[in-house]
C-alpha cells in the first residue's frame, strides 16, 4: 500500500518527537530541567532582591541551558568520559558570558577610579551553570547542596565582612570650661 503525502508528514513529525520514548525518560528529563530552572531561579532571586543586574530569568535560563546541553548529550549516547568535553564547552561559554558582567571604572567621579564591579555576579552565573550541569547529570542532591551553600555565602559573608561602625561616644571630651559636650 502506498503512503500518502500526509502520512509521510505525520510519520516524520512522530519520528522527530521520538527522543523521549517512554514516561520514565520524559519524567527524568522534565525533572532535571525543572530542578535546574528552580535552583537557578533561587540564585537569581537572591541577586535580583539585592538589586544586581543578572536576576531570576537570567539565572533560570543559564541553569536550564547548561542542564539541557548535558541531558541532550547523554540522550544521544555520549559516554561519561566524553561528557567532560561538553562540560568544558559550557564552562568556557559561560565564562565568556560572565566576562560581560565585569566592569572596570576608569572615569573620575564614579564610585572609585579603577574599581572593578560585577565579580560576584559573574561568579554567581558561573556557579549557576555548574548547578545546571549537576542537575542535568542527575545529581540533584549535589545541585541542591551547592545552591544552599551559595545562598549562605551570598547572605552571610557580606554581613561578616561589613566593617564595624566606629562608635561615637555620647559624651565627648571638650576644652569648653562648661564641661563635656553632648553629641546629638
Amino acid at each position: 500500500m502506498e503512503t500518502t503525502w500526509w502520512q509521510q508528514v505525520v510519520g516524520t513529525i512522530a519520528t522527530e518527537f521520538s527522543d523521549l520514548p517512554d514516561a520514565t525518560q520524559t519524567t527524568r528529563v522534565l525533572l532535571r530541567l525543572l530542578m535546574a530552572g528552580l535552583l537557578g531561579g533561587l540564585l537569581g532571586w537572591e541577586r535580583e532582591h539585592k538589586g544586581q543586574a543578572a536576576g531570576v530569568r537570567t539565572h533560570m535560563l543559564l541553569a536550564m541551558g547548561a542542564a539541557l546541553f548535558v541531558v541532550v548529550s547523554a540522550q544521544i549516547g555520549m559516554e561519561q568520559e566524553d561528557l567532560s568535553r561538553v562540560i568544558q564547552g559550557i564552562t568556557a561559554g559561560v565564562g565568556f558570558l560572565c566576562a560581560g558582567t565585569i566592569l572596570k571604572s576608569d572615569k573620575p567621579g564614579e564610585v572609585k577610579t579603577g574599581d572593578v564591579k560585577g565579580l560576584t555576579t559573574a561568579a554567581g552565573l558561573w556557579l549557576t551553570a555548574a548547578v545546571g550541569v549537576a542537575a542535568g547529570l542527575g545529581r540533584e542532591t549535589t545541585a541542591v547542596l551547592a545552591t544552599g551553600m551559595a545562598l549562605v555565602v551570598l547572605a552571610l559573608v557580606p554581613a561578616l565582612m561589613r566593617p564595624k561602625e566606629k562608635r561615637v561616644p555620647l559624651l565627648a571630651a571638650s576644652d569648653d570650661p562648661k564641661g563635656p559636650v553632648i553629641r546629638p
